[in-house]
């Protein structure tokens, strides 16, 4: 359908979504088309009444609130481009409310977890040295996963980096000696051996562009030779950069800023886990907390 194509092109090149985001927006809308061709309904036609019925659909199948809630997103999106593009008068799904998200902390690495992490690859090789440096810039800058693959040596300068994220907007995101040390080993040995004339700075080992499956599957490959126990993923390294900072006394207004987030909301999620870190010092320190 050549509606379909066309919002998933504009979800690329005008909102700069990930290729992973993409792929499940793709997915959730063939679903819904599906479903709409069994149910005898069409698809620019459709009721209020007959989304209700295809949330309940949704809820019946055992989907998840934050699944139906991405799905809903999807669809919403969806309709408004079409509406924007003069398909349809008005969004059927504007009116549609997001299911109440699960309340879920954010999953993060403790020191010695990220000590043990980092000291697995190998420095001596081309790869051992991307690896490490894909850890130290992913804690070092809070970046997403989709942001850190589309990084080209020419966005960097003087510990600064120029991060095009979501909705192509741009922010700076910095790094300090740790990162920056692996950085210059790896641009004068690794980069320059992997190096098929790419201009980005995290390469495969035929010199091509990483991508996001990419630095999951090395990431799961780098776990299974330490001693953590436990179900990781990339973004993991961006939930430890929030929490860290916050920790040491980082301002929230700050740490927004630097995760890119439009809403303090998505990071105000963070402050749950310093404030029983918080709880636990307090009570630890005060000379009148305890008897």
């Amino acid at each position: 359908m050549n509606e379909i194509k066309d919002y998933l092109k504009y979800l690329e090149f005008q909102k700069n979504y990930s290729k992973h985001t993409i792929e499940s927006y793709e997915q959730d809308i063939i679903e819904y088309l599906e479903y709409l061709d069994e149910q005898k309904i069409k698809f620019l036609k459709i009721t209020y009444e007959e989304i209700r019925e295809y949330l309940k659909y949704l809820s019946d199948k055992k989907d998840i609130n934050s699944t139906i809630s991405r799905k809903i997103s999807a669809l919403r999106g969806f309709y408004k481009f079409l509406q924007n593009n003069n398909k349809l008068d008005n969004n059927p799904f504007s009116l549609i409310n997001l299911p109440k998200k699960e309340k879920k902390l954010p999953r993060f690495f403790f020191y010695n977890e990220l000590e043990e992490l980092f000291n697995t690859p190998k420095l001596n090789t081309p790869l051992g040295q991307r690896d490490r440096l894909i850890l130290e810039m992913l804690y070092a800058t809070g970046v997403r996963v989709s942001e850190l693959v589309n990084i080209k040596i020419s966005d960097i300068s003087d510990r600064t980096i120029k991060i095009l994220g979501k909705g192509n907007k741009e922010r700076i995101v910095r790094f300090g000696d740790y990162c920056e040390e692996i950085l210059n080993m790896y641009l004068n040995d690794g980069h320059y051996k992997l190096n098929g004339g790419s201009p980005y700075l995290f390469l495969n080992s035929n010199g091509e562009q990483l991508t996001d499956r990419g630095v999951r599957y090395l990431l799961d490959k780098i776990i299974s030779k330490t001693t953590i126990e436990k179900k990781i993923s990339p973004h993991m390294l961006r939930h430890s950069f929030a929490t860290h900072l916050l920790n040491e006394g980082c301002d929230i207004l700050t740490v927004q800023e630097l995760l890119g987030h439009e809403s303090l909301t998505a990071t105000s999620i963070y402050t749950h886990i310093t404030n029983d870190r918080l709880k636990d010092v307090y009570f630890k320190t005060h000379p009148r907390a305890k008897k």
